[in-house]
């Protein structure tokens, strides 16, 4: 196996998340379920009273589940479908972290999301000669957006900030690359 092929593996597992959460609870909620249903069928194997419903009332109810009005049924078809159109497409699609991959030939570099977006901020508040806490940065899958609030009595120009947080993105490398939203309030904030 080459190094390559190893280094794309441990991104993948770094930038990606499992889906063990939504598998075990689905796992411990039919557990449950499964432990329920035996426990009332032998309860009424031994004539004791139900828990919370005997299998004959259950099946009574299923039975007679054709009598409900047209609107209750189509609306728990529409619920039932659309829990299983979540589940399948949970199933089939990647968890992302809030992670990026920093391009290197000697080895694998992850980066959260929040130390990108607290130098791009550093770097467009400098930019625009704003104060670094009136500077908020959000970093998503493909995208930072970089919102700046000026002191009161000054204004920032867009340009610059863009300029800075853009070349900022390509010196980083980042794999997906990020693309730059820069927003400058129309109004101050005193005391800053």
């Amino acid at each position: 196996m080459s190094t390559t092929s190893i280094y794309r593996r441990i991104a993948r597992r770094e930038t990606h998340s499992p889906r063990s959460a939504l598998a075990i609870t689905l796992a411990v909620i039919l557990i449950l379920v499964s432990v329920w249903l035996g426990t009332e069928i032998v309860l009424s194997m031994i004539g004791q009273p139900a828990l919370l419903v005997a299998p004959t009332d259950a099946e009574q109810s299923i039975v007679s589940a054709a009598t409900l009005p047209y609107g209750i049924l189509l609306a728990a078809g529409i619920v039932l479908a659309i829990v299983g159109l979540v589940l399948v497409i949970a199933s089939l699609t990647a968890g992302r972290r809030a992670r990026h991959v920093i391009e290197t030939d000697r080895a694998v570099t992850v980066v959260d999301n929040n130390v990108i977006a607290a130098a791009l901020a550093r770097h467009a508040a400098y930019a625009g000669g704003t104060d670094p806490d009136n500077t908020h940065v959000s970093v998503f899958h493909n995208r930072a957006v970089v919102d700046v609030t000026p002191s009161s009595g000054t204004t920032s120009d867009t340009a610059p900030i863009k300029d800075a947080v853009d070349q900022q993105l390509d010196a980083y490398g980042m794999r997906p690359k990020l693309r730059s939203k820069i927003t400058v309030k129309k109004t101050g904030k005193v005391g800053a």
